[in-house]
């Protein structure tokens, strides 16, 4: 029967081989095992025994597109630390590496039912008989399962410190299972991680300290976001105290220092005006007292200055750029247009030699004005 829902043919998976490692590594084996029997095959000295097949990173994502690359690397470590299948780097293709279904494994007990292609599974504490049992009150792990663990760098004595929880659990529920060894395998590395979780989230926090200052990253964020550096160093004393009051133990103090930064800073800036948001030029734009006074002090003609707003204001209205400053920009503006009035002035009245000189010699005092008007050494 066909169906639009399966558009093509669906992967079949072994449930006996699902319930033993897993229902993920199960699915990567079936694909793995079909697509090295329909690829170029090769052989390696390290293991003549196995044939191997290249994949690119490409290839595996193709093959399993149902996944994240993260997950299919998490996966296929997975089949590796169980032994079942084996990796080796391709040295004649970039970012390829040969796999190999691993049937070569040695077992010492009974095997559950398998494919002819499908390699065997790990020794397990029992023997699989093709039905789940439940867990019995003194199980276990097999040998082989702590050593998966040990390989895993987890020490052996939190290993078995969790076998009684684990087996009072499943007790309790009551469930069967064909493989506990590979159960107790997963419960093992998911604790780990969550041990190592928290040992490192507490081992890195800490109280304020007294002696406390913040990083050079941190510092270099807040500066490159345009906050002056000596109102940032005004606010360690305040920050330390504010922390240390309270006794919280933290580990991230230079985030909490950023964040309390920059919310004063916001503060700061809004209190005294000094927005420097790039915006449009208003429609009622008019310069400040201050752009007037600096006129004044480079010998411009304040009603000269005054009848150049409507200009400026028609152009940059039709343009809508942002502008941090158009103070800034207007006194630019009047700056460039009077050293040309003034140069248009001494060529109507003076002679070519003369004029040069002259009109240099005013373009060089108009320039050398507002220098000295525009100097901001002071204020760094």
């Amino acid at each position: 029967m066909t169906s639009s829902l399966l558009p093509e043919r669906p992967l079949v998976i072994s449930p006996t081989l699902a319930s033993t490692i897993g229902l993920e590594e199960a699915v990567m084996l079936q694909v793995l095992a079909e697509l090295i029997d329909h690829r170029p095959a090769c052989r390696l000295s390290v293991r003549p025994d196995l044939v191997f097949a290249s994949f690119s990173d490409n290839d595996l994502q193709q093959a399993f597109p149902f996944w994240a690359v993260i997950d299919i690397k998490r996966v296929q470590a997975n089949l590796q630390s169980l032994g079942l299948i084996a990796v080796e780097l391709d040295t004649k293709a970039e970012r390829s590496i040969l796999l190999a279904i691993d049937e070569a494994r040695p077992s010492a007990e009974a095997e559950a039912p398998q494919p002819a292609a499908m390699p065997q599974i790990p020794p397990r504490s029992k023997a699989v008989t093709g039905s789940a049992t439940l867990i019995e009150p003194g199980w276990q792990p097999d040998q082989n399962w702590v050593k998966q663990c040990l390989q895993q760098n987890i020490p052996e004595p939190f290993v078995h410190g969790l076998v009684g929880e684990f087996v009072a659990y499943w007790r309790d529920r009551g469930q069967a299972r064909f493989s506990w060894g590979n159960a107790f395998y997963k419960h093992v590395i998911k604790e780990w991680r969550k041990e190592q979780s928290r040992k490192g989230a507490w081992e890195k926090s800490s109280t304020m300290s007294p002696q406390w200052v913040p990083s050079e990253d941190a510092v270099g964020i807040l500066i490159n976001a345009g906050i002056n550096p000596s109102f940032i160093e005004d606010a360690i004393p305040e920050f330390i105290l504010y922390w240390r009051e309270r006794g919280i133990v933290a580990g991230a103090w230079n985030t909490k220092f950023i964040e309390h930064i920059r919310r004063q800073w916001g503060k700061f800036s809004a209190a005294f005006g000094l927005d420097d948001t790039p915006k449009v030029i208003p429609a009622n734009w008019q310069p400040s007292a201050e752009c007037y006074e600096i006129f004044q002090l480079a010998e411009i003609d304040e009603d000269y200055a005054r009848s150049k707003i409507p200009e400026f204001l028609m152009y940059w209205t039709d343009t809508q750029q942002v502008k941090s400053s158009w103070n800034t920009v207007f006194l630019q503006f009047i700056k460039q247009d009077w050293a040309r009035k003034l140069k248009q002035l001494e060529t109507a009245d003076l002679s070519h030699g003369e004029n040069q000189t002259l009109v240099g010699s005013g373009q060089q005092r108009i320039e050398e004005k507002f220098k000295r008007i525009a100097d901001r050494s002071w204020a760094e």
